[in-house]
């Protein structure tokens, strides 16, 4: 456990320029190219009714062209996960991968899911937190949790099987905190019913609707958040540990929510999955510092309590955080240099490591 973690005692503030400048104002050494879609969504939580009143009007959001590019960014990611659990895979026969018996059990559960017809839209399920059949079920599972009745504001993950946990979420008045996709845009969006009409509440749990609704928050947003969803690929019913599809978002998210003081040990971690992606075999002693447990699991037929006795990460874990991984993520590179003046010191990197093509953002 020498993993380097520094805690800020109060949130951040961070100057306004940072969030509300273009893109191009920003690492003067990458090629310049005109806005996409996916830039509409500047950060900045002094900018909330502007940035609404912007995505609302059709003609500043541009809907199929948002999706499209979402989607193909998506795709260059799956792909590059996939050549990078082979990679893994290969290399742990030649010396003793810490990262390898991950991608045996995912693969073992996708494979599972696609051969019994588990799984749901968008197939193949390989390399996404999968659809599955009953996903729905599930989530009314979640829904009669008594930590789902008393909270006021849930993270969920942006995935397609966690959908209807956003619609019950938005749907019972309460407000959603949710990450925008992969955080290639930025950080996260908190949506409200408030905000929605009862025709565009179901709109607003796609990532299309994310865009044009959410309000984009920043780091010295004052949060509290009281329940965290999050997406799974497999779970472990005894110990409560859990894989994701391997590009660490979960991990990173949580962690950006414990700097933000929004979240603490006892804010519970529940997952809704099939039956299937129920495990047994997760080595617990193989897991690393920034994995999240999850305390509760939703199936379509049962609530298991796992009561984890699995340590939550403190905070982002510098030092296991790749330089790529960083270049990738804007907030993430945001907060080090936040970190590093208010302290002084210059905070560490992880190791190297080969990335997804999301890392090569278009500017």
């Amino acid at each position: 456990m020498d993993s380097t973690l520094i805690r800020i005692s109060h949130p951040f503030k961070l100057k306004p320029s940072i969030f509300d400048n273009s893109l191009h104002h920003h690492h003067h050494h990458h090629h310049h190219q005109p806005h996409s879609p996916l830039r509409l969504l500047k950060l900045g939580s002094n900018s909330s009714s502007s940035s609404r009143r912007r995505t609302r009007n059709d003609a500043a959001f541009d809907e199929v062209a948002y999706e499209a590019e979402r989607l193909s960014l998506d795709a260059k990611a799956r792909r590059s996960m996939e050549e990078t659990s082979k990679r893994e895979l290969v290399e742990s026969a030649i010396e003793d991968d810490p990262k390898a018996w991950k991608w045996v059990i995912r693969k073992r559960i996708w494979d599972l899911m696609e051969a019994q017809n588990f799984a749901h839209n968008p197939r193949p399920v390989h390399h996404r937190i999968p659809n599955f059949v009953g996903a729905p079920a599930a989530a009314d599972k979640f829904g009669g949790l008594e930590v789902f009745g008393v909270a006021e504001c849930v993270k969920v993950n942006p995935d397609s099987p966690q959908k209807q946990v956003r619609f019950l979420t938005l749907s019972d008045g309460k407000k959603l905190l949710t990450p925008q996709p992969r955080l290639r845009t930025g950080f996260f969006s908190v949506l409200e019913a408030s905000m929605l009409t009862p025709s565009t509440i179901k709109e607003a749990c796609t990532s299309v609707g994310v865009a044009k609704y959410g309000r984009p928050i920043g780091l010295d947003e004052k949060l509290k958040v009281d329940l965290i969803v999050i997406g799974s690929v497999a779970v472990d019913l005894k110990t409560g540990a859990r894989l994701g599809k391997g590009e660490g978002f979960a991990e990173l998210e949580y962690g950006m929510l414990r700097y933000m003081g929004a979240i603490d040990d006892t804010t519970p971690v529940v997952t809704t999955v099939h039956d299937c992606q129920l495990v047994d075999d997760i080595p617990v002693e193989k897991l690393l510092i920034h994995d999240v447990p999850v305390d509760i699991i939703c199936t379509p037929t049962q609530v298991i309590f796992t009561n984890t006795s699995i340590p939550k990460p403190q905070g982002i874990y510098w030092d296991k955080l790749s330089p790529e991984k960083l270049g990738q993520i804007r907030i993430l590179r945001e907060l080090k240099s936040r970190i590093e003046r208010e302290t002084g010191q210059k905070l560490p990197s992880g190791p190297s490591e080969k990335l997804p093509p999301t890392a090569r953002r278009r500017r």
